[in-house]
């Protein structure tokens, strides 16, 4: 954040000048790491990082291809920590249908 919004002196921030609001500046090689697969209590996930600085969880081995979920922000999590937001989710999700169901 520093290197994007400098400190002046007194605790106040200054935009860049060639900033544009409501466009996020590019991660640099964001899109290019190479997923984690991890398994969880026999599921399968891939987590990747996604632009928000966040982590998009995709469910590999469940019976919706491409059905996972997201959380922001997520900087440094351990592999317990990604393990527990996967059980936390699967908790959730309807046995039958696969997905998470609206109350």
């Amino acid at each position: 954040m520093k290197a994007i919004y400098p400190d002046n002196g007194n605790g106040d921030r200054e935009a860049h000048p060639e900033a544009v609001p409501g466009l996020r500046p590019e991660t640099e090689g964001a899109a290019d790491v190479t997923p984690l697969t991890l398994e969880v209590d026999g599921e399968m996930f891939a987590l990747r990082r996604n632009e928000f600085g966040g982590t998009d969880y995709t469910w590999l081995s469940g019976p919706n291809p491409g059905y996972g979920f997201g959380m922001s922000p997520t900087p440094d999590l351990s592999l317990d920590e990604h393990r527990e937001n996967i059980r936390n989710f699967l908790a959730m999700v309807d046995p039958t249908t696969g997905y998470i169901e609206d109350d």
